[in-house]
């Protein structure tokens, strides 16, 4: 169906009361490509976009269709007729929460709904404190006000894979858009067909992150001040909470106290941009904290800054995710209690150093695939085992960590703890978090990392992807800034091809649209089109002697990529 011929379906069995909204859009061709050019597609993330009226933009419709079809597969299933609902702070998240909560508990699903807003990472465990066949959380994650979307999870706690992801596709592809509801929402919840999660599985989850905890007592004695920003979002009473029960006095961002969904002070929320932290550098400027922690507005993710001469170092998400990953390790290793086959998981996207301080302490890196469900994958196969334990810690360079196996998606407030013990820990040897992450490049070399992201306009915007994708495969560079590419890896194909020998073998991984050019010790760069916004991802990284030859090789390769990106 071509965008006209979409348009005018919704114009003629859209509820009466949405009339005169489509047909204000009569004859705006631009708009009517963006909102009815193609359909929002459900994949391993959900679904995610754009608020507003149209089969390719988040409204009551689009969030009920999607809600029918995950309760076609979930009763097509063996697994509990129950799911646990979150939202974040994101205009009509409430709403949409409620739409889907209605849905489900309309075919015969038992649901549980939080009531107030709660992070991802509590859902995650709701799943699985509540024995749930599956859940969902309407969150954009860190998207700028204008979006939003809905994530699924398997019984699991993490979220849906590709085979379940494709059934509920198909099912909501065969779901009409007008379907509406028979009742309310309240009308359901009276009659007990969804009910409130418990307040005690809010506690209970404040409970499992306190056992994280390494040395707590370190933060108690460190003094450390601490400026936390939840911006607009989830994270500003289980964070809080946290800082009461570690011991910590944290000044807050009063402008990025409240939830918003406009993020009014932060247009676009996502940790791993220095802007996102803006307000409060401001304020830091007056307190002088020794460390500024900021979560998403779900607060699966955090961003740290420290100040430094001149202004304030933010570290990137590799970064810190090699500061907890060498404290988690040193803390163990001094303490002896690392178990046996110890193993980290990280995603094959974030900082190959994260590799190499593993490989220090004698830990077995494990590398998945870009998502935080193939870390949760790999911890539930741990436990399958009846190993979790030998999870020591999971990350991606997206500002994404976890330490436990009580959640299986990343989760800003147990890694919110960690930072502060990493920073006590610092402060106890005359450093900030900043001085221990240059101690780990003196330590193991200068790993310079950078993401790129190219972003691709109109509904043509897929098709210009795969196109991408398919011409760096046929087209495949045998040279990059002087660097002579020693293999390639081909996610898709699942192989990796020694370009010496011409040998193959295959990466052991699902199957998944990635590309890795590697060059030997100089580094590498990994291509993916994004899974959930309209973008070609390019992740560099550099390894020189020193920064100046790492610096200096980043920008060549860079440069030598632009002829292969679209325009």
């Amino acid at each position: 169906m071509d965008y006209l011929s979409a348009y005018k379906y919704w114009l003629e069995h859209a509820p009466v009361s949405y009339r005169d909204m489509l047909q204000s859009m009569e004859g705006n061709s631009l708009a009517l490509r963006e909102c009815f050019g193609s359909e929002l597609a459900f994949g391993t993330a959900g679904i995610r976009g754009i608020m507003g009226l149209g089969c390719n933009r988040l409204n009551e419709f689009t969030v009920r269709r999607t809600a029918q079809g995950i309760a076609k597969w979930l009763n097509g299933t063996r697994l509990p007729k129950r799911c646990a609902i979150g939202y974040d702070s994101r205009h009509n998240s409430r709403q949409y929460a409620e739409i889907c909560g209605a849905a489900l508990a309309e075919s015969g699903i038992q649901v549980l709904i939080y009531h107030e807003l709660a992070p991802t990472p509590m859902l995650s465990y709701a799943v699985r404190k509540l024995k749930c066949g599956c859940g969902i959380m309407v969150t954009a994650s860190h998207n700028a006000g204008m979006y939003n979307g809905i994530k699924c999870y398997g019984e699991d706690g993490c979220q849906m894979t590709d085979e379940p992801a494709a059934i509920v596709y198909r099912e909501i592809q065969n779901t009409p858009y007008f379907l509406l509801p028979e009742k309310s929402f309240d009308q359901l919840k009276t009659e007990g067909r969804i009910e409130d999660i418990p307040a005690s599985v809010w506690e209970d989850y404040c409970d499992r992150v306190m056992q994280e905890g390494l040395n707590l007592e370190r933060v108690k004695a460190s003094g450390l001040r601490i400026l936390y920003t939840p911006l607009c979002g989830t994270g500003n009473k289980p964070v809080r909470e946290l800082f009461r029960r570690i011991g910590l006095q944290a000044e807050i961002v009063t402008s990025q106290e409240k939830p918003d969904g406009d993020f009014k002070t932060c247009t676009y929320p996502n940790p791993e941009t220095d802007a996102a932290l803006n307000e409060s550098y401001k304020l830091a400027q007056k307190l002088h904290p020794d460390l500024i922690i900021g979560t998403d507005p779900d607060a699966d993710r955090v961003a740290v800054a420290v100040p430094v001469a001149g202004g304030f170092c933010k570290l990137s998400g590799n970064e810190l995710g090699c500061v907890l990953l060498d404290y988690i390790l040193r803390v163990r290793s001094e303490r002896g209690d690392l178990p046996a086959g110890a193993e980290v998981i990280k995603s094959i996207v974030s900082t190959p150093l994260a590799d190499r301080i593993a490989e220090h302490y004698g830990v077995c890196m494990y590398n998945v695939l870009t998502g935080f469900t193939y870390i949760g994958g790999e911890i539930l196969r741990l436990e399958g085992l009846g190993q979790e334990d030998r999870f020591v810690f999971g990350f991606e360079e997206s500002c994404g960590y976890l330490k436990g196996s009580y959640a299986r998606d990343k989760d800003a407030v147990v890694a919110t703890m960690l930072v502060c013990e990493a920073a006590a820990y610092a402060k106890e040897n005359g450093m900030n978090l900043a001085d221990y992450m240059d101690a780990l490049y003196r330590q193991f070399g200068c790993y310079c990392a950078y993401v790129q992201s190219v972003e691709l306009q109109g509904v043509s915007a897929g098709e210009i992807s795969k196109a991408f994708m398919s011409k760096i495969r046929e087209n495949c560079p045998t040279e990059l800034a002087g660097c002579k590419l020693t293999a390639t890896v081909d996610y898709l194909r699942g192989v990796r091809k020694c370009l010496k020998c011409g040998k193959e073998e295959p990466t052991g991984l699902p199957k998944s649209n990635v590309f890795t050019l590697e060059l030997g010790e100089q580094g590498k760069i990994i291509l993916r089109p994004s899974g959930t916004e309209p973008k070609i991802k390019l992740y560099y990284t550099a390894i020189g002697k020193s920064w100046d030859e790492a610096n200096q090789l980043m920008e060549q390769l860079k440069n030598a990529m632009r002829d292969y990106l679209p325009e």
